[in-house]
């Protein structure tokens, strides 16, 4: 028999897949070595990073990346000073791995347990943001997975040079099988890989609408992710319309190009005429350019129209849609029809209110009266994030370690068989739990 010799990239995807099966029987402290070690060498070599990274910028200037792109690739020594502190701080998170969900005695000297393991190989593409890296590569480590990685173009210097970190991690720590991180160089690679479901166990699309469509319409495995960042900020009745105001900015200002920043503000009809003002006081201060129904319009006559198309955008940038809603179930029933099942807050002081939104908004996320940018995995105290999942699936919302994890279940018995459970004299099964 002949046996047909694999590709390179077959080759190296099935020495991910036999990576994994060594990282997910690593102890928790050998891991938690590992990213002592990562946090380490990332602080000792801040300067060659911010080398790489520069030369990523001054090749984005001369193609005119958007401003959006443009402020995700760039590092500086702060944001890698953060990265290395977010290693650190996994490290005093519990392992994902290993936990008992239940145990059940199905009959004596039978016993049943369920419990977390890792996921597999898990291919992660996304754009641009090339501290995604670190933050991607330490909760693999903390998890127990493999990972094959594939970033932007923009931003191949950069990642290139994390991934030189990574030889030195695997060189002061041989516990670590070689190939547990793996950087694609090309979209055709990507494109390749989507086709091996036996070597990939899930795939994390990071990025544009296009992007996440375009995999999930390639492949078999499965895929887990957002397409969309449509954030949405309901101001009630009964807001306080300070706050309000401060909520509404802060989640379109303090980073425009995220995924969970605000890109349409609905206001309630009975308090437009005392809010829109105001807000488009502190909105020209900040920047930010309005479009607006045409009752917003009524009120504010300067700012441009809003088109059916604004109620679905990601602009990713200063612009922001309002439209003015006559009810609480109007603003529920925009939402949940234009959202992306992102992120979506109320601004209110009626608990009542409060709560019927909560309960009836269909996305991952739902805030009262706090900013959609606390939509992060970092804020939520997950260490950091893999993505945000807008998906039905084992993941929703920020997905940390206990994304990176399903279960099995283990059965200890001594010798029972099926055939003494069934038939007219079967013995019962005491599914006694543990």
């Amino acid at each position: 028999m002949v046996t047909q010799s694999m590709n390179p990239l077959e080759e190296s995807l099935k020495q991910s897949k036999d990576a994994f099966l060594a990282m997910s029987t690593l102890p928790t402290a050998q891991k938690n070595e590992a990213l002592a070690q990562f946090a380490a060498i990332i602080e000792a070599n801040v300067d060659f990073l911010l080398t790489e990274n520069r030369k990523d910028i001054g090749q984005a200037e001369q193609d005119g990346l958007t401003p959006s792109l443009y402020q995700r690739l760039k590092l500086d020594a702060g944001k890698i000073k953060q990265l290395a502190q977010g290693l650190r701080d996994l490290i005093q998170l519990p392992d994902p791995a290993g936990q008992v969900l239940s145990q059940t005695v199905l009959d004596e000297g039978l016993v049943l347990e369920k419990l977390t393991v890792p996921l597999g190989v898990i291919g992660i593409i996304f754009e641009s943001r090339p501290d995604v890296i670190p933050q991607i590569l330490s909760l693999i480590l903390k998890s127990g997975n493999a990972v094959v990685l594939k970033g932007g173009r923009e931003a191949s210097r950069s990642n290139a040079a994390f991934m030189q970190l990574v030889d030195q991690l695997n060189a002061r720590c041989p516990f670590l099988p070689a190939h547990w991180a793996t950087l694609l160089d090309s979209r055709e690679a990507v494109q390749e890989m989507l086709n091996y479901p036996q070597y990939v166990d899930l795939v994390i699309p990071r990025g544009s609408n296009q992007l996440v469509q375009s995999i999930m319409a390639a492949t078999k495995i499965p895929v887990l992710g957002h397409a969309d960042g449509v954030c949405h900020l309901y101001v009630h009745a009964s807001a306080n319309i300070e706050q309000a105001v401060a909520l509404a900015i802060d989640a379109k200002t303090q980073y425009p190009a995220a995924c969970n920043a605000l890109e349409t503000l609905l206001v309630d009809a009975a308090i437009a005429q005392q809010f829109l003002p105001q807000f488009a006081q502190a909105a020209k201060q900040a920047g930010i350019a309005l479009k607006g129904c045409s009752a917003t319009q009524a009120i504010l006559p300067k700012i441009e129209p809003a088109t059916e198309a604004d109620w679905r955008a990601e602009y990713g940038d200063l612009t922001l849609a309002v439209k003015v809603v006559p009810t609480l179930e109007a603003a529920m029933a925009h939402i949940n029809q234009y959202g992306s099942h992102h992120t979506d807050a109320i601004v209110a002081q009626d608990s009542d209110v409060l709560e019927r939104f909560l309960n009836g908004i269909d996305s991952a996320c739902v805030f009262a009266n706090a900013s959609t940018r606390f939509a992060d995995g970092f804020r939520f105290g997950l260490g950091a994030e893999i993505g945000i999942s807008t998906a039905k699936t084992h993941a929703r919302g920020p997905v940390g370690l206990e994304g990176l994890v399903i279960y099995k279940y283990k059965l200890r018995g001594q010798g029972q068989i099926v055939a003494d459970y069934v038939g007219e004299a079967a013995k019962p099964f005491l599914h006694r739990p543990l």
